[in-house]
């Protein structure tokens, strides 16, 4: 298991080992209910204990580690619970936020997601899953930010931040991909057209193809999930 190097990373110390065991985490490098043992990430980030604790203690926080005294601290296991709210927040900030763009979107900011959309089917072409996934990413915050709404990108990622790595589970369905690529394209067409309705309900529609496609994961792959 190879860990993204510090050199990688801004910041103080804590702050990039904390980075690093994050991206590991949301990347299902680290695997849920794995054990993560402070000496091994010490040797392979080259650092000492005290970075490593602290930064353990910033993804308690976020519920991306769970510690366990006399046992150790192990990865999360996922939470078909906080999975469904982290959802429902997103939905809701979303489809606000798409209706809103929808009326006040300029013609600059639809080349802007049409350029976005060109760099997305050239990577499904490649088969380069995780850059499309990039770019999704990258087109949802676009949307979010032409709202002029300075923390709303921030909010919308705290709350997607358990099912974004959930949805690492699903990366490798070629299906997928494209489905989710085709539902990208309504989505700017709706924006392109100015119509706020449609708009939403492509976006609403986009979305929820995500949980249901975790849903059918969970039912798969229960080690993965939380019992409780």
């Amino acid at each position: 298991m190879q860990l993204i190097p510090l050199s990688s990373y801004n910041g103080t110390l804590s702050s990039r080992v904390y980075l690093s065991l994050k991206d590991a985490i949301l990347s299902l490098t680290y695997q849920p209910g794995q054990i993560m043992r402070k000496r091994d990430i010490c040797e392979q980030l080259g650092t000492s204990r005290s970075p490593v604790s602290e930064a353990v203690t910033r993804l308690a926080a976020e519920g991306l580690v769970d510690v366990i005294p006399q046992a150790g601290t192990f990865v999360a296991r996922f939470s078909m619970d906080e999975i469904r709210e982290g959802a429902f927040l997103r939905e809701a900030l979303e489809l606000a936020a798409v209706e809103h763009v929808a009326k006040t979107i300029t013609d600059e900011q639809i080349k802007q997601l049409k350029r976005n959309i060109r760099v997305q089917e050239a990577l499904v072409e490649d088969l380069d899953v995780q850059g499309f996934y990039e770019l999704d990413s990258e087109m949802h915050y676009m949307i979010l930010s032409f709202t002029n709404y300075r923390r709303l990108a921030a909010m919308s990622e705290t709350s997607w931040l358990q099912v974004n790595r959930a949805r690492q589970l699903i990366l490798p369905n070629p299906k997928r991909v494209v489905d989710t690529l085709t539902e990208h394209k309504t989505i700017i067409a709706a924006l392109e057209a100015r119509n706020p309705i449609e708009a939403r309900q492509a976006t609403k529609i986009h979305l929820r193809q995500l949980l249901m496609n975790l849903e059918a994961v969970e039912r798969d792959r229960p080690d993965l999930f939380d019992t409780k």
